[in-house]
């Protein structure tokens, strides 16, 4: 199950019932709105205990459809790359 926005506002409102709901919405939003502005000047975005977010440059390409069979060029273009962090690694692959 993946939370979306609007679930992680209630958690957060749970977590701190003095804050207003609508404080903290703005607060997600900013947030959220200050990490694509990073990622969209190129900077790095690291959360500690969580991961870093990248944009890095993927090379032009020649793929397959896969239902046609047919070639099809892709061009370069950015492309955001996630890391975990070694703490959250760890934390992941504890209950295997």
């Amino acid at each position: 199950m993946a939370i979306v926005k609007s679930e992680l506002i209630k958690q957060l409102k749970k977590s701190y019932p003095n804050i207003e709901l609508k404080t903290l919405t703005l607060i997600v939003e900013n947030i959220i709105k200050e990490m694509k502005d990073s990622i969209i000047r190129g900077e790095r975005v690291e959360i500690r205990k969580w991961g870093t977010l990248t944009t890095r440059i993927q090379k032009s390409s020649i793929r397959r459809n896969p239902k046609t069979g047919h070639k099809v060029s892709v061009p370069t273009k950015k492309v955001i790359r996630w890391r975990m962090s070694q703490e959250l690694s760890k934390k992941l692959n504890e209950k295997i």
